[in-house]
């Protein structure tokens, strides 16, 4: 009984304000200075490497694709990536410090690799954000893949006049050993998103403004909520984001590996 009622004052507070808007601010007391420390680490990787490219990478519409040490998996992103029905685009690959494999022959294509790793996906797609030029940023991590049409579909919903600012389409979720587990598809709802995570940056196309940046906090996979679902609910706060039920995505539920998992409970602590 007192269990209970020493709880009571949090759990009023998680259903007003939601768990994860609750959790994002501990994580932004308890991490900031080190999100300082990687936002210094960022500005001079950006300009080291925006050197080493000469001439930033320009399209329609830039793909970013963060990795470390999946050499393989990689080059089949960048296949699903230089694969798409949408041509005018650029592919721009950062590896979080390892180095990077051998890639395919592409002029669309741009691979830079961080001085160091930072263990912060952040902060990786955040140098691919800003060293290309586009009006559309798309992102892949290099276990996924895209269906072919998934930028037609994202592109015919943002680009007619009074389209959304960002959309995102359906995951089919895969097991390592290809088959689907399920599809997840949830219409954008930002109060909903307070206490529930139901979408992920690999199925999100937006157009490029001053909002679409990653937090720089460091996420281990115990760390919640995730960059994603920061990201998106920032950007709708003044943008509008709108749900594209066609899944485009294949996106690898791995249990070997990290993943989201968007369905789980929400933390009792």
């Amino acid at each position: 009984m007192m269990r209970r009622i020493a709880r009571a004052p949090w759990e009023l507070l998680k259903r007003t304000f939601g768990w994860l808007v609750l959790f994002e601010a501990r994580n932004k007391l308890l991490l900031a200075p080190s999100a300082l420390r990687l936002r210094r680490f960022e500005d001079t990787e950006t300009a080291r490497l925006a050197a080493v490219l000469v001439r930033p990478p320009a399209a329609r519409v830039a793909t970013v694709i963060a990795t470390h040490r999946r050499p393989e998996a990689l080059r089949a992103a960048v296949r699903s990536a230089l694969g798409q029905t949408v041509t005018d685009q650029v592919v721009i690959v950062v590896d979080d410090g390892a180095g990077l494999p051998g890639l395919p022959a592409d002029p669309r294509l741009f691979a830079v690799s961080l001085a160091r790793n930072t263990a912060t996906a952040g902060v990786v797609r955040n140098v691919g954000i800003r060293l290309t030029r586009s009006r559309y940023v798309a992102f892949l991590d290099d276990d996924n893949l895209w269906e072919p049409d998934h930028l037609e579909q994202a592109l015919a919903a943002l680009e007619p006049a009074g389209g959304p600012d960002a959309v995102y389409t359906a995951l089919r979720r895969v097991l390592p050993d290809g088959t689907e587990r399920d599809v997840l598809s949830v219409p954008f709802d930002r109060r909903r998103a307070a206490h529930e995570a139901f979408l992920d940056t690999n199925a999100f196309v937006a157009r490029r403004n001053r909002s679409l940046y990653f937090s720089r906090l460091r996420r281990t996979p115990e760390v919640l909520p995730r960059e994603d679902w920061e990201l998106v609910r920032r950007y709708a706060r003044r943008h509008e984001v709108r749900h594209l039920p066609r899944p485009t995505v294949r996106y690898l539920v791995n249990p070997d590996s990290f993943y989201t998992a968007w369905d789980g409970p929400a933390p009792t602590g």
